[in-house]
């Protein structure tokens, strides 16, 4: 458009010089001449200088027109595109409030986005297309509530190395400038660099950073496919309720009171802490988080104390009616002493069962308050947070492989297995029935207890692992676009949700 307007310019320039000589060569010739003929020369150049005027003037208003109806066209297609994306959203936000199972994978049918149409409604011209595509926040990793080794996971992983010369650590750098309101504030991190953060050769470029799958990362950024920055695998957008997936408040064992805590039930639905159990959880609860239930015992320092002067572990004592031989007591034997009830006399059985006689009396405090199979059976139950809502879980049925090694414990393999199980067919028939009837492809973990089916997943890695992750999320991002015939993007949108409360509630919005 530039170069026409120059190129008129030039055109015109040109005209006026040209005539301009030819006015000044029949001036000489006329003023040879007669007076009266001279006069009508004069008249004639007055007039031509006057027509040559009134034309670039013409000219000049008539591609002003033009240029003022083609910006007039292109803002009104723009908005036609712009309100397609935004349709595009609308169509996704109410995808995202139908969805109504208890999990959030990648085989239902949000993961597969939309490309559907709308009408113009002005005009009887095709309809314009719409392109969407939802994101699971919970597939990446919550840079405000990650510590400082998992940060370091994420350097480690896109190929970062810590300067010789440097006050401190990137990692406890970025930990220290939390919270971060968008991904793209790690910038002011000091040491971070736009390599590391959007990527390697998109310096000085945040719109047009690196991915490993192409896309919009959790701020808005447009991403191009290549190698990963940081921006690609972090968000502040991933939530979660902290319910159980009934739809239940989880119980904090850290403040719960007794009520609460003999409400929790295992798989047989009966209650998995009996009066006496509760007691002893409340007498050491300091939880860091729910995997150290495991390590509670079922005889606290405070009830040993008091019954340490009446247990034995010698067969002789048995002639004293005061004391009780801890290895061969039966379970009402073992209820006489003080702060041992029903529930805490048949987990001490069972572990002489298991584990042998007691040595000495001191390892009556070995004995633990639940077994590994009740604490996997309550898993879903607990907490240690009394938010209602909980941000940086990773949702085991949608975060990539590279995500999920960075877990406390997890490696690639443990990793790979995790996604080998989603992505396969159900052992089960009916469940496999049920999920193709609902049009859920693969196999969606539905409790986090599940993880311990997997080979290489043990109880010790699960322990940790246990309050770090999730089988769903609340957190989503979505990328609209209005897109032309030729499928290029005219007008986009993107948006972060939150639908944890009863109205799906807009966290960041951006539109092009």
């Amino acid at each position: 458009m530039e170069e026409q307007a120059n190129s008129l310019f030039y055109v015109r320039a040109t005209v006026l010089l040209q005539f301009r000589r030819n006015t000044c060569k029949l001036y000489k010739r006329f003023r040879r001449g007669p007076l009266r003929t001279c006069e009508r020369g004069l008249s004639l150049i007055s007039t031509l200088w006057l027509v040559t005027i009134l034309s670039v003037l013409a000219t000049q208003f008539l591609y002003s027109i033009r240029l003022e109806q083609r910006a007039q066209a292109n803002f009104a297609d723009r908005i036609k595109f712009h309100y397609a994306a935004k349709a595009g959203f609308e169509r996704a936000v109410v995808m995202l409030r139908g969805d109504s199972t208890p999990y959030d994978s990648l085989g239902e049918s949000w993961a597969d986005g939309i490309n559907e149409q709308i009408g113009d409604g002005t005009t009887v011209e095709p309809p314009l297309t719409y392109r969407v595509k939802i994101t699971d926040e919970g597939t990446k990793i919550n840079i405000n509530t990650a510590d400082a080794s998992m940060i370091q996971g994420l350097l480690d992983l896109i190929g970062y190395q810590d300067a010789e010369i440097t006050e401190q650590p990137l990692a406890q750098a970025i930990e220290q400038e939390r919270p971060y309101r968008t991904v793209r504030d790690l910038a002011r991190v000091q040491g971070m660099t736009s390599d590391l953060l959007y990527g390697p050769g998109m310096a000085g470029d945040p719109n047009a950073t690196a991915t490993t799958g192409g896309g919009v990362a959790s701020d808005g950024t447009e991403t191009q496919q290549g190698m990963p920055g940081l921006i690609d695998l972090v968000t502040v957008y991933s939530i979660d309720k902290n319910t159980d997936a009934s739809g239940n408040a989880r119980v904090n064992i850290n403040n719960a009171d007794g009520q609460q805590l003999t409400q929790i039930q295992g798989d047989n639905n009966q209650p998995v802490f009996s009066q006496g159990e509760k007691d002893a959880l409340v007498q050491q609860r300091e939880f860091d988080s729910i995997g150290d239930l495991i390590d509670a015992a079922a005889v606290t320092e405070q009830v040993f104390d008091n019954i340490r002067e009446r247990i034995s572990v010698e067969s002789s004592d048995e002639e004293d009616d005061n004391t009780v031989n801890i290895n061969t007591a039966d379970a009402e034997q073992l209820q006489s002493l003080d702060g041992i009830d029903e529930g805490i006399a048949d987990r001490i059985i069972d572990h002489r069962s298991s584990q042998g006689d007691f040595q000495n009396v001191d390892q009556l405090k070995e004995v633990k308050l639940i077994t590994e199979e009740e604490f996997t059976s309550i898993v879903d139950q607990i907490t240690t947070k009394d938010e209602e809502t909980v941000s940086g879980y990773i949702n085991i049925n949608t975060a990539p492989q590279e995500v999920l090694q960075l877990l406390p414990g997890m490696d690639a393999d443990k990793a790979q297995a995790i996604i080998t199980r989603r992505e396969s067919e159900p052992e089960d028939s009916q469940q496999a029935e049920a999920l193709a009837e609902a049009g859920i492809e693969g196999n969606p973990f539905e409790n986090i207890s599940q993880l311990l089916d997997l080979e290489g997943i043990d109880m010790a890695t699960f322990r940790q692992i246990a309050e770090l992750v999730t089988y769903r999320s609340h957190g989503f991002l979505i990328e609209a676009a209005g897109v032309d015939r030729r499928g290029k993007p005219i007008a986009s949108c993107v948006g972060a949700l939150d639908r944890t409360g009863a109205q799906i509630v807009t966290k960041y919005w951006r539109q092009n």
